[in-house]
């Protein structure tokens, strides 16, 4: 019993000798095989990483906007519901905001949100920046940074706190250079306290999310009406974001008198709801791209078959010799087979080390940068993962034993008479 695996080492060497040995014999095309098969999986991996690379970009993006937000604004009916007829304007209440909150399942956080442009002064600046009233939780559900200082909390909204908070842009056309924590600006006239600075947020060329003021949204009050909600952001960790957004139009639907199913009453944003449908289009770029790699690795699978081919022609009486010795065609077709599996693995291992290479010198290349502003997060990153290496050695692998497997199973069935007899 112990002789088994002394013999299948044995034979296993044997193979691997001979497969050298026939590798060497014509050295130069045996070399441009492997280039064509480390092109070829250089190709997949890097293919397969900028599929994966494009994913993260897009759920950084997503993510620096929260990407789990729900924003909840109200509309006009555009049905007839009851005795009320359509074009009726649907305003929401404090009492919606409890509602919501006991309504929406796993809800995290829930903040009312009014924002009207305001002349902001600092000294003897004076700009038009859009003003947020909110609650302290859109900090976590809008993923805002806070680059110096604090964010509005809980206390400032009891308090009704004449505090601001400053966007990055904001900060620097009010106070350019010098530290903005702790001084005084006017909203509309109204004075508030600077106590935080936000760090940049991704930025459009047409969008002004670090030019804004947030304060507290009972402090709103200074400025405009805060009898009604001008709309609701919340984030949960509800699985199912679809039962999400009918758990809210059903709820105020049936508190403000008008059809669940009308879309027009009630405006419900569902960032996961986008993310998603981003992600079926990452899918399909993954698995173009996966097939086009394929398709490039198969070119040089080809090009291993044809020297394979070339290989049998030429060690004809070789292989007659072999049979006449008591070799089987299961030898000779491990024999080939293996000369193909070398020449693959060879040219993959190099092809591996080609595609780390380029991903560590290209570094990252330009997406959401190139659109908009502070948005490096959002650009493609060549990261080979250890999941893409295998997925590229799988296919590999199967390239490989298909295009060895064709001349293998030739020279398996020549026969050994006419192959003594071949010039």
């Amino acid at each position: 019993m112990t002789m088994v695996p002394d013999v299948r080492r044995v034979l296993g060497r044997d193979l691997l000798t001979q497969a050298y040995r026939a590798m060497r014999h014509d050295l130069r095309k045996t070399v441009l095989t492997m280039l064509g098969m480390a092109w070829g999986i250089a190709t997949v991996v890097l293919l397969l990483a900028y599929g994966d690379g494009f994913g993260r970009a897009i759920e950084a993006i997503w993510d620096s906007y929260g990407a789990t937000a729900v924003g909840i604004y109200p509309g006009r009916t555009s049905q007839q519901a009851g005795g009320n007829k359509a074009g009726v304007q649907v305003r929401f209440t404090e009492e919606d905001v409890e509602m919501i909150r006991n309504v929406v399942p796993l809800v995290k956080h829930v903040s009312r949100a009014l924002d009207m442009t305001t002349t902001v002064q600092a000294g003897a600046r004076s700009f038009s920046f859009t003003t947020f009233g909110i609650d302290s939780g859109i900090q976590d559900i809008w993923n805002l940074s806070v680059d110096s200082g604090r964010f509005i909390n809980d206390q400032d909204n009891f308090s009704h706190g004449m505090y601001a908070v400053l966007g990055s842009e904001a900060k620097d056309k009010l106070f350019s250079g010098m530290p903005a924590v702790g001084q005084d600006i006017r909203l509309n006239g109204v004075v508030f306290q600077v106590v935080g600075v936000m760090n940049p947020r991704m930025q459009e060329a047409d969008n002004d999310d670090n030019r804004v003021v947030y304060i507290p949204f009972h402090s709103m009050d200074t400025l405009q009406s805060t009898h009604y909600v001008g709309g609701l952001w919340l984030d949960s960790l509800g699985l199912d974001h679809t039962k999400v957004t009918k758990a809210i139009r059903d709820s105020l639907a049936a508190a403000h008198g008008f059809k669940s199913d009308d879309e027009r009453a009630v405006f419900v944003f569902d960032a996961k709801k986008q993310l998603e449908q981003f992600s079926v289009i990452t899918l399909g770029l993954k698995i173009l791209l996966a097939f086009i790699g394929t398709v490039t690795l198969g070119i040089g699978g080809i090009g291993l078959m044809n020297i394979m081919l070339v290989s049998v022609t030429q060690r004809t009486r070789e292989i007659g010799m072999e049979k006449a010795l008591g070799a089987c065609k299961r030898d000779i077709l491990l024999q080939f087979l293996a000369e193909a599996m070398v020449i693959t693995a060879v040219g993959g291992f190099f092809g591996i080390l080609l595609s780390y290479a380029v991903s560590f010198s290209v570094g990252s290349l330009t997406l959401y940068s190139a659109m908009a502003m502070h948005a490096e997060a959002g650009d493609i990153r060549l990261l080979v993962s250890a999941r893409t290496v295998l997925i590229a050695t799988t296919i590999l692998g199967f390239v490989g034993v298909a295009s060895g497997m064709f001349p293998a199973m030739r020279a398996a069935k020549l026969d050994p008479i006419e192959a003594l007899r071949y010039e």
